[in-house]
């Protein structure tokens, strides 16, 4: 099991950035793959970005593509989301989680997750 533990929220005006962190033990992280979603009141929870194991492979959807960057550091055993030009949209709790390791499974999917971080709201105010 692998505990997951996030930070780097807050409040910010349209067009700001945050770095998201998430700090991850318990587990070999170095081998996996790690992915954020995110969940705005009444919608359901969404993919926002994910990276494989390695960090040459990221993926992100439509919406961010361009301003945000997933990253992470094997030797922390952290993983991050820098969101640049934030908008009003952004808004939502956000989740790290822990993927599948090597080059498997589909991280588009909430399913290809093992473990889940407590969340980290992000406001983002217009």
């Amino acid at each position: 099991q692998v505990k997951l533990v996030e930070s780097g929220g807050g409040l910010v005006q349209a067009g700001g950035s945050l770095r998201l962190s998430c700090a991850a033990s318990g587990r070999t992280f170095s081998t996996y793959a790690m992915g954020w979603f995110r969940q705005a009141p009444g919608k359901e929870r969404e993919f926002v970005s994910a990276i494989r194991w390695s960090g040459d492979t990221t993926y992100y959807t439509n919406s961010v593509k361009g301003r945000f960057t997933i990253s992470r550091d094997n030797a922390k055993n952290t993983a991050y989301l820098q969101m640049n030009s934030l908008r009003p949209e952004d808004t939502a709790v956000y989740y790290c989680a822990h993927g599948p390791p090597w080059l498997s499974g589909n991280l588009y999917s909430s399913s290809a997750y093992a473990s889940w971080g407590q969340g980290t709201q992000v406001t983002v105010s217009s």
